[in-house]
């Protein structure tokens, strides 16, 4: 798989009738290795072992419910309280991050209400910081480490 621009993590991998499966320790469950699971693989060890995210309270594809569809979140994190909190969108190496995978990740956070969201396609990171008070959002130059979050997850509630 391609090098990311993101720290190098050991992953158990192995092949499979339909192709390579990576093992999800947060799902606890082999997955199709696909460029962007390879992505949300990677990013979900930066978020655990760089930023001292605790791996119980991530939620791997969840489920959001948006208008009449089903969507699934990447990666979102829960706070103590069990409300979300931080939205990871990932996307493969090779998709250039747009204003669409912005809106994509905005119209998750209508239903999630989340305080800070993430889009990433492994190569390039961006961040920003919600307030659903002001409904406006300020970019962050870095991933805050989960107490920023869980700090700033206290304040808003």
């Amino acid at each position: 798989m391609l090098r990311l621009n993101l720290p190098e993590y050991d992953f158990s991998v192995k092949s499979a009738a339909g192709g390579l499966q990576i093992f999800d320790a947060t799902r606890k469950r082999w997955v199709a290795l696909t460029p962007e699971e390879w992505v949300r693989q990677n990013f979900l060890q930066y978020l655990i072992i760089e930023k001292n995210f605790p791996r119980q309270w991530l939620a791997v594809e969840m489920t959001i419910p948006y208008n009449t569809m089903l969507k699934r979140g990447d990666i979102v994190l829960f706070g103590k309280n069990k409300k979300p909190v931080l939205l990871v969108e990932c996307k493969a190496p090779h998709v250039k991050i747009s204003q669409a995978a912005f809106d994509q990740a905005a119209r998750y956070n209508l239903v999630l209400g989340v305080c800070y969201l993430i889009i990433t396609n492994g190569m390039e990171h961006y961040c920003c910081s919600m307030n659903h008070e002001n409904r406006s959002y300020t970019f962050l130059k870095e991933v805050p480490a989960y107490s920023e979050v869980e700090k700033s997850h206290k304040l808003q509630r």
